[in-house]
């Protein structure tokens, strides 16, 4: 049986939508949103009937059916923690969504916007490995501050999805191998997997700096900074994402300018590069005994696994922990896309969302 797909991905500029039929791409859009169009948008409503009438105006320009649909299926936003996989777009999700309280992130509206494609077509609607999704030992959740417990942020969506493929390239199964992966984007996140689980994270204000975040940086500093009286929160927010890691000291987040730089005798250029590199290579590594080292690859994904340059330097020294395996790329619509098929061919369960939201306003959707 034929089931055919809709993948949708809200960023923060951008929406992406993908049709799948089984495992093949049918067709892909990314929908662009101006800096204008998103002033105009006062709010969650705004922003989602803004983009759910844009998708709609995608799936008629490639002259698709809707009805021919089999599921629709959203990133996975900023939820409370959740198991790992799929779940069912329910109303218990949708009010946590609209009322709060959340995090504040574009990928909040994936679940909504594939409800919105999925219900008149009386279809499923899923969101699948949302980033909040934690599988973490409890050992691993313990600070040195007993009101502060370790959440598992990260990019759950790609890791995982990457790890399934390389998994299978080895000729074995996700769910019986060992893996320690490094998302490289405009946020870097590590992740160790254990026989199908994250057990362990390293998330992007955790660890490496990156293009534009500043990763982990001296907390006595961050004490000091905070009460100078010279920044409000806001101002250091924006250094910690934003306006940290490369751009702060460059000002470019883009690699390929920085590797310009770098090939025309940048020493500082270089030097911040091979810092960032060590600095991943330092995560790899601290990871490495949550799952005893006995590890069958370590992984560089994400967008800047693209970069040659720096993924040379990583893996040059992490390479005795266990082979690197490249696989460049973020892949989130086709991850989206496998992991409802998975579900709709009873490969994996279909898990309920359960929530004890508070009744506010009726939902908009």
């Amino acid at each position: 049986m034929d089931h055919y797909i809709l993948a949708i991905n809200p960023g923060s500029t951008s929406t992406k939508i993908a049709v799948y039929k089984n495992e093949d791409e049918l067709f892909a859009e990314s929908i662009d949103h101006s800096n204008e169009d998103l002033a105009r948008c006062r709010g969650l409503r705004d922003q989602f009937e803004m983009r759910r009438a844009l998708v709609f105006q995608a799936l008629e320009k490639h002259d698709f059916d809707k009805s021919r649909l089999s599921a629709a299926v959203g990133r996975g936003g900023q939820l409370p923690p959740v198991k790992a996989g799929g779940y069912g777009v329910n109303e218990a999700m949708k009010r946590r969504i609209i009322q709060g309280p959340i995090i504040d992130h574009a990928s909040n509206l994936g679940a909504l916007l594939a409800a919105a494609v999925a219900e008149p077509q009386h279809i499923p609607a899923y969101i699948y490995d949302a980033v909040s999704s934690d599988e973490l030992k409890e050992v691993a959740k313990v600070t040195g501050i007993p009101e502060i417990v370790r959440q598992s942020f990260c990019h759950v969506l790609n890791s995982k999805a990457t790890a399934r493929k390389v998994a299978a390239q080895m000729g074995g199964r996700y769910e019986d191998m060992n893996f320690v992966v490094a998302h490289l984007g405009g946020g870097i996140s590590i992740s160790a997997h254990e026989k199908g689980k994250i057990v362990d994270v390293i998330t992007d204000d955790a660890g490496p700096f990156s293009p534009e975040r500043s990763g982990s940086v001296p907390i006595l500093y961050i004490v000091d900074m905070c009460y100078s009286g010279e920044y409000s929160k806001k101002d250091l927010m924006k250094k910690l994402r934003g306006m940290g890691g490369l751009k702060a000291y460059l000002g470019t987040h883009d690699c390929r300018r920085i590797e310009a730089m770098i090939q025309g005798g940048d020493e500082k250029a270089k030097l911040l590069y091979q810092a960032q590199a060590y600095q991943i290579s330092k995560g790899i590594g601290e990871l490495s005994p949550t799952i005893d080292g006995t590890i069958d690859a370590v992984i560089l994904t994400g967008g800047m696994a693209y970069s040659d340059m720096l993924t040379d330097m990583v893996s040059k020294r992490v390479s005795f922990i266990a082979p690197v395996v490249v696989y460049p790329g973020e892949n989130e619509l086709e991850s989206l896309a496998y992991g409802a098929l998975r579900i709709l061919r009873g490969q994996e369960p279909c898990n309920e969302y359960v929530d004890n939201y508070q009744e506010k306003e009726e939902l908009f959707i």
